[in-house]
């Protein structure tokens, strides 16, 4: 399952200057909201939210003020030129649909490695119809020629 916990810090300053400060830091300012509870500001360390948006279909546990809230990427903000991540909207989520999530992932994992699989059995065997092609030209022409 892609579970990945990430330790955040509140935010209690906002706009684009604060925005900037954060990211500065190494730290993305980030969203969360859901389930009627009250929409809660804070800052994800930049590194370890990039590695955990990698993987499909993620489940985020993030901890702040002693407290772990499961989440779920809703929108992701990225600089245009050279695709940083600027912010994140996190959407809070139940632990039943945190287990779907993951086990979609594995499928979706398992289905990507089986047409992995299949793209290189098919890239060998027209390799090797090429390679044929290519030696019975060699001989016609090497017959042709004596």
């Amino acid at each position: 399952m892609s579970e990945v916990s990430i330790i955040a810090v509140p935010r209690s300053d906002f706009g684009k200057g604060a925005a900037r400060r954060t990211r500065r830091e190494g730290n993305i300012p980030a969203v969360i909201y859901g389930e009627g509870s009250a929409v809660t500001h804070v800052a994800l360390p930049a590194h370890e939210l990039e590695l955990a948006l990698r993987k499909p279909r993620v489940v985020l546990n993030i901890s702040f003020e002693g407290k772990t809230i499961v989440t779920k990427p809703r929108d992701v903000q990225r600089e245009p030129v050279k695709r940083f991540i600027e912010h994140v909207d996190l959407i809070i989520i139940s632990a039943s649909e945190a287990t779907d999530r993951g086990n979609e992932a594995v499928a979706f994992v398992e289905a990507a490695e089986a047409q992995a699989v299949q793209d290189a059995k098919d890239a060998r065997s027209g390799n090797a119809a090429a390679d044929a092609a290519d030696a019975a030209d060699a001989a016609a022409a090497a017959a042709a020629a004596e």
